[in-house]
């Protein structure tokens, strides 16, 4: 049932109908969610210590504890809850399908890859496990530095709490957002990946790339200033900075790559006019065919007798002109 189509398409350029295409996909995407599926059941044996490593961030930070509502430090603490009957078994499967999603990373990021993979050359397909192999680590780097500035942002947000009011925050909206920002920065750690595939098949060079800073600078400040809780500025740099070096270092591999590629290419710096094909061999000249005498088209140039006898002038000049 998951047999890909193309096994069964031996085209060289991985030509196949619509129909195949769709069929491919639902394969690729059925293989990544069975992954995630399983390493959520083993994520639901480790259950407790996915818990406290989850909570470790806020309870440090901001966490109360034992029943005080202020942190040595006389700032407002925090204290977990759950409020409702399915709550916990609601939170134990958002911790599940988080870790299912990190975890099985390397998984669907190679499916995805390989279902665009054979519209690259032969030589070219190589790639896809590279993608999986470098943007595993980038999804995971991103889903850390949301956890790791969590704890400052805890601080920020519940720092406008008014004094001697207990701050009770519920588990299952903690979950929600450490999801949404693990989730959201590990894609957004994978803007090099997709920059990268843009130039590997050849839609977008590294020169054209290097022309977007100014305007890569201002969205990814943007985005980051939009993804990060509160938009406190600390926490919006330590997303846009790091965004900006991994834009920067994509930008420098396919100028890299295009060096590469243009290499063997001698009208690589052509325009498209300039290195269309022309045929130039030359070819052997028929032989020439007879002219006819020009047909004399007034009666004076007929008889030629207009300026004497003999002759083929009219009043001086060669024709009725």
């Amino acid at each position: 049932m998951l047999k890909s189509a193309r096994k069964q398409e031996k085209d060289d350029e991985g030509r196949m109908p619509l129909l195949d295409h769709l069929r491919e996909l639902r394969n690729r995407l059925l293989k990544a969610v069975l992954a995630i599926i399983v390493v959520m059941i083993v994520a639901a044996f480790y259950q407790k210590e996915i818990y406290e490593f989850l909570l470790a961030p806020i309870q440090e930070s901001v966490g109360c504890k034992n029943g005080v509502v202020t942190t040595v430090d006389g700032k407002s603490c925090a204290l977990l809850k759950t409020d409702t009957l399915i709550g916990p078994f609601t939170n134990a499967l958002k911790v599940a399908l988080m870790s299912g999603v990190l975890l099985a990373t390397p998984v669907w990021l190679y499916q995805l890859w390989a279902f665009v993979a054979p519209g690259l050359h032969k030589g070219e397909k190589r790639y896809a496990y590279a993608f999986a192999v470098v943007g595993a680590p980038l999804f995971a780097g991103g889903a850390y530095l949301a956890y790791a500035i969590l704890p400052q942002t805890a601080e920020i947000m519940l720092g406008f709490s008014p004094d001697d009011v207990q701050n009770q925050i519920g588990l299952d909206s903690y979950l929600d957002l450490l999801v949404r920002m693990v989730i959201v920065f590990g894609l957004a750690f994978e803007l090099p990946l997709l920059l990268i595939a843009l130039n590997m098949t050849g839609i977008v060079s590294g020169k054209r790339m290097l022309t977007w800073w100014r305007g890569m600078i201002v969205g990814l400040t943007a985005f980051a200033a939009i993804a990060t809780p509160g938009g406190e500025p600390i926490s919006m740099l330590l997303l846009a900075g790091p965004l900006a070096l991994l834009y920067f270092i994509a930008v420098g591999f396919s100028l890299l790559n295009d060096k590469r590629r243009n290499r063997g290419n001698p009208d690589a710096e052509l325009s498209d006019d300039e290195a269309s094909d022309l045929d130039l061999t030359p070819e052997p000249v028929e032989g020439v065919e007879p002219v006819p005498a020009p047909r004399r088209a007034l009666p004076e140039q007929a008889s030629g007798d207009a300026d004497g006898p003999g002759s083929h002038r009219l009043n001086g000049y060669d024709d009725i002109t």
